[in-house]
């Protein structure tokens, strides 16, 4: 199967030479809501770059999200996260950033929701990024190894990564391996509480205060 390049399907919002941030979509695809996520950041002096898992596949379909995040190549998908860091860290170029662009940062944040963030936190593992922040994700026990940098967390109420145990003991981790972590929770939200294409779920107060949250928290870690 030929492999498509990032630099073909990602969508990339905002000016070339500002901090970048690599947007990740649940199992739902990238839907359209991201294009105004992207906007929004792009809005607030970010490059941002939203590639696709999924191959153009999308849905708005329950049955449908869990048969998408069950056909995944994680393999393949990091890899493909990784090519996406790399085009934000060249600013939209193959390779280093363009000799055209005089100032520019090469700092890459990465966010993801729901199986985009625990991409997202699988990603940080490898060192690559400068920070991550993850809607309604986390790693569990037998997913080992450091997080090498700050980890921004916007828990939901219920499902597995609410106020639980696994939430928890994931916090507790990143914690003990002297990771800086930001936690918050939405009371009464559910996994994809920030997803706007999915009405019936969105919470959008939720949603705004976790973007703002979200959004400081980048701008903390990537400029300067």
């Amino acid at each position: 199967m030929h492999r498509h390049s990032v630099a073909e399907l990602a969508l990339t919002f905002g000016t070339p030479g500002n901090p970048s941030v690599v947007v990740v979509h649940d199992s739902f695809g990238r839907l359209p809501y991201l294009e105004s996520y992207a906007q929004a950041l792009a809005n607030r002096n970010f490059y941002v770059v939203v590639p696709d898992l999924f191959n153009g596949l999308a849905t708005i379909e329950a049955e449908g999200a869990d048969e998408l995040r069950g056909d995944i190549d994680i393999g393949f998908a990091l890899a493909t996260l990784e090519d996406a860091v790399e085009l934000g860290r060249g600013h939209g170029f193959d390779g280093a950033p363009d000799a055209s662009i005089r100032a520019h940062s090469t700092k890459v944040g990465v966010l993801g929701f729901e199986v985009g963030g625990w991409l997202a936190l699988r990603l940080a593992q490898a060192g690559s990024v400068d920070a991550v922040v993850a809607y309604a994700a986390g790693l569990h026990d037998d997913e080992p190894g450091i997080v090498p940098c700050p980890v921004l967390v916007n828990f939901c109420d219920t499902g597995e990564w609410g106020a639980g145990f696994e939430a928890d003991s994931f916090v507790s981790r990143l914690k003990e391996m002297g990771t800086p972590v930001n936690r918050h929770a939405y009371t009464g939200t559910t996994s994809f509480f920030a997803n706007a294409t999915l009405l019936d779920r969105l919470d959008k107060n939720a949603a705004a205060l976790a973007f703002a949250r979200s959004t400081y928290f980048l701008q903390e870690q990537l400029e300067g």
